[in-house]
């Protein structure tokens, strides 16, 4: 599984946030229950310097220090008896003042050795999915809000199967590909005039595989292809961060190319976007596109190299029927 560095920056810093308040949460019940009743306190420097005394034990020389180290474990269970009592009458959990980790897993670290644990991969979903949003609707756009009515089921539009059918099998298939992700299929194109559902069709997915932690970047083609370009040419004053946004593109778990076809076509952009399908390909990194091309457009534009790839490695899914926003708006 790989992570999106740029993403999980920020759920890194979001969840030490969240760690630091709650210590300061600590400190302040702490400062409180002191000054209620100052011999709480006192109990615990005493229980503080309870290892040191353990240590100093076991240290002297020519003596056994089994009987002292359980002689001091007997009075530091009286000293936590004794303070349990205290922070019950004052009306608190007799643990109050016990230091607990939000995440016994991990000690609140985020990580178990090197596998990032399920606490800071709940902060990477939230950041992950609020990046997404910034250009997809996932509060609404889900495979149980896919409304299969607005396709017809009669009309074939020069097809073998009717608009509603197409439409059952894209649905299922890009389920599948969520799912089972990533044992499932590795690459899909989506193609089909605007207005018939690929990009809410693509939102589910994003959806689906994001909310198990896996990275997901979503972009159109043209700002991606912007981005390469700023990484190559180092022309824009955020450079560096066109070199992240480009690691982002070739390294993510699931990349999502929308819109292809809508930029302006140049050697850079077949360049770059053969760079992306041969690289991910080879890395065995699984890439959605969506575009108004069929497969024969797809060639004629960005090369016979490019067309051989996505014929070979990616599943065909045509989008046809009338278009849903007009639809949705009668």
């Amino acid at each position: 599984m790989a992570y999106d560095s740029k993403v999980l920056r920020r759920a890194a810093a979001r969840y030490d946030e969240d760690k630091q308040r709650r210590e300061a949460q600590f400190r302040a019940l702490q400062r409180t229950c002191y000054d209620r009743e100052p011999r709480l306190q006192e109990i615990d420097r005493e229980l503080s310097h309870t290892m040191a005394k353990i240590i100093a034990s076991g240290l002297r020389r020519g003596t056994d220090p089994r009987s002292a180290i359980e002689s001091l474990k007997e009075e530091n269970l009286a000293l936590q008896q004794e303070r349990g009592e205290l922070l019950v009458r004052l009306g608190y959990p007799a643990d109050a003042l016990e230091p607990k980790p939000a995440c016994e897993a991990c000690n609140d670290s985020g990580w178990v050795g090197s596998s990032m644990c399920d606490c800071l991969r709940r902060y990477y979903v939230r950041e992950q999915n609020a990046e997404l949003s910034r250009m997809l609707d996932l509060g609404t756009q889900s495979f149980d809000t896919f409304d299969i009515q607005y396709y017809s089921p009669t009309e074939t539009f020069g097809r073998k199967t009717t608009a509603r059918e197409n439409m059952d099998h894209n649905r299922d298939t890009c389920y599948g590909f969520a799912r089972y992700f990533p044992s499932s299929l590795k690459n899909l194109l989506l193609s089909g005039d605007p207005g018939l559902g690929k990009t809410f069709l693509s939102a589910c997915v994003a959806r689906e595989v994001s909310g198990r932690g896996y990275s997901v970047v979503y972009d159109t083609a043209a700002h991606i292809f912007q981005r390469f370009e700023a990484q190559k040419f180092r022309r824009d004053e955020d450079a560096d961060e066109a070199e992240d946004d480009v690691s982002r593109y070739l390294r993510c778990d699931l990349l999502i190319i929308d819109d292809l076809g809508t930029e302006m076509t140049t050697s850079f952009v077949q360049s770059a976007l053969y760079q992306i399908i041969n690289s991910r390909l080879i890395a065995q990194r699984s890439t959605i596109i969506s575009t108004n091309l069929n497969p024969l457009q797809i060639g004629e534009r960005y090369g016979e190299a490019i067309l051989s790839r996505i014929r070979g490695e990616y599943e065909f899914l045509p989008f046809f029927g009338d278009d849903i926003r007009k639809l949705k708006k009668k």
